[in-house]
């Protein structure tokens, strides 16, 4: 997160600036009063809005224009300059905005802007909605569900016992120990009563009753619904080997399981992770920075290679070693004891603390016994409607077609899982606010201090272009099929990230 004490550099923007000082399709830093803010400008038209973003403090001064909009460099979320509204996840609050004055050749920031207000309901909105799953994706409907002007009950149930958190933190700097707990809510417990949100933690649904229009909990109750969104996410794959159930052996979805291998790392010396996907290798990263020592057995010949590629999972591997991190490629875990890690290979690692990263499976029971149509995850159209009227589904539960590709695809991201719930919450509002999803797929992965952006989605690809390399610490790397850009890989190159994610939407910078 930026460091918001330092004060605030540029030009006083109260006071005004030459209108010439502005960039076309540009902004320029400055500030009103304390507070650090920018003005952008697009033709005749110039808008006044902060300059951080309300996400972890990014400088969108540093990111770029699409239309009426500006991007955050660091994790792509979007604000809308004539008011400052956030427009896309991960930045669950807008930016202050300031009304714009002209003096002739100058320009200056007056009153602010009253906050964006919630949106007049559709007449044709569903009474009740209940929302199923109380992560980042069912905090994010709901909230959108308000913004967009719904007055019915909203309920949101979660099996998990806490409140919707930032489950990215939870494998990093959480888990590392650079942040506190109380960055991990993503919203504090009185923001669910002042919206007027139902919130039911620690009880799981058990059953649908698509014709009844109704959902039976755990604990025996039941709730009706006028629509119904499924954002169950996914679960951990599990080990089936001797010792997997032992108490040092642990997996990262929710904030207990990070609070428990924090717990297990203050006591341990050496961690033995399995698996070396992006769970795996930033929790390395996290109980390294921890100061164990820590070893990782995948049956891979490098990490992330199946995702991004030999070289970029080449340059991953030499960051992590270069942090003391021992890989150990083409082994399996056999069979776990109280001290040790036993591999098919018969070698043996020393262990206090196990974790457990090998992939995860969508949450699929309940919509299974519901009857919903399924293949490798929940079914949805482009409005992320199920295969039954007034079901939805979003998160990393859902497969839906990809606009570019009109295959179907299933993304297992923080970021995707936000966006494509704000998407299914206005859409469950009905034909007035209903409008396919178009979003471009984005994930970011922390690794100490280096920080890979992923626009786009690949899931085969038959040339890879590099421009810049690794070594140099700045690089991009494009994936593509036949020709066409699927996907592009940024290391140091955070605005470029920006512009690939807007290209690959078809409205790229200025269009």
């Amino acid at each position: 997160m930026t460091d918001e004490s330092k004060p605030p550099s540029g030009p006083d923007l109260a006071a005004g600036v030459a209108i010439s000082q502005i960039p076309d399709g540009g902004m320029l830093l400055g500030h009103v009063g304390e507070e650090a803010a920018l003005f952008a400008r697009s033709g005749e038209e110039i808008f006044a809005i902060g300059a951080m973003c309300t996400h972890y403090g990014g400088p969108l001064a540093e990111g770029i224009l699409v239309g009426d909009t500006v991007r955050c460099p660091w994790h792509h979320a979007c604000f809308g300059l004539r008011n400052g509204e956030n427009l896309r996840p991960p930045a669950l609050n807008p930016v202050t905005s300031w009304k714009v004055i002209r003096e002739g050749d100058r320009v200056r920031a007056g009153e602010k802007n009253t906050p964006p207000a919630a949106k007049k309901a559709p007449a044709n909105a569903p009474e009740s909605i209940v929302i199923i799953g109380a992560g980042p994706a069912g905090l994010v409907a709901a909230q959108t569900l308000r913004r967009e002007g719904h007055a019915g009950s909203i309920t949101l149930i979660g099996a998990e016992k806490t409140p919707p958190v930032d489950r990215p933190n939870l494998s990093k700097d959480y888990l590392a120990g650079k942040a506190p707990e109380d960055w991990i809510p993503l919203r504090p417990p009185e923001w669910y009563d002042e919206h007027k949100l139902e919130l039911r933690t620690g009880v799981a649904a058990t059953a649908i009753d698509t014709k009844k229009r109704q959902v039976t909990l755990d604990d025996g109750s039941s709730i009706s619904y006028g629509a119904l969104l499924l954002a169950t996410g996914a679960e951990p794959v599990r080990l089936d080997i001797p010792g997997a159930s032992l108490p040092h052996v642990h997996y990262l979805r929710t904030l207990a399981d990070s609070r428990g291998i924090i717990a297990a790392a203050q006591k341990a010396k050496r961690a033995v992770v399995v698996g070396a996907g992006f769970i795996g290798l930033e929790t390395a990263a996290s109980l390294r920075e921890r100061g164990l020592e820590v070893h990782v057995v995948t049956p891979d010949a490098r990490p992330l290679e199946r995702i991004l590629g030999a070289e970029a999972g080449d340059y991953v591997r030499g960051l992590h070693e270069s942090h003391g991190v021992v890989f150990h490629f083409g082994q399996t875990v056999a069979a776990i004891t109280d001290r040790q890690v036993e591999l098919a290979s018969r070698g043996s690692l020393p262990a206090d603390l196990v974790v457990v990263g090998i992939g995860v499976r969508p949450s699929i029971s309940l919509a299974e016994k519901a009857g919903l149509k399924l293949e490798k995850g929940i079914v949805v159209d482009e409005y992320f409607e199920t295969s039954a009227q007034g079901i939805f589904a979003a998160g990393d539960v859902a497969r839906y077609p990809d606009f570019r590709t009109g295959q179907l695809i299933r993304i297992e991201h923080f970021v995707a899982a936000e966006r494509q719930a704000r998407a299914a919450a206005r859409n469950m509002l009905g034909p007035d606010r209903r409008e396919a999803f178009r979003d471009v797929p984005f994930f970011w992965s922390q690794h100490y201090d280096v920080a890979l952006n992923y626009v786009g989605h690949a899931g085969k690809w038959d040339s890879i272009d590099r421009d810049g390399d690794f070594a140099s610490g700045s690089c991009r790397l494009t994936y593509k099929s036949g020709g066409k850009t699927l996907a592009v890989l940024t290391l140091a190159r955070d605005r470029e990230s920006l512009e690939a994610e807007a290209d690959l939407e078809g409205s790229g910078p200025g269009r």
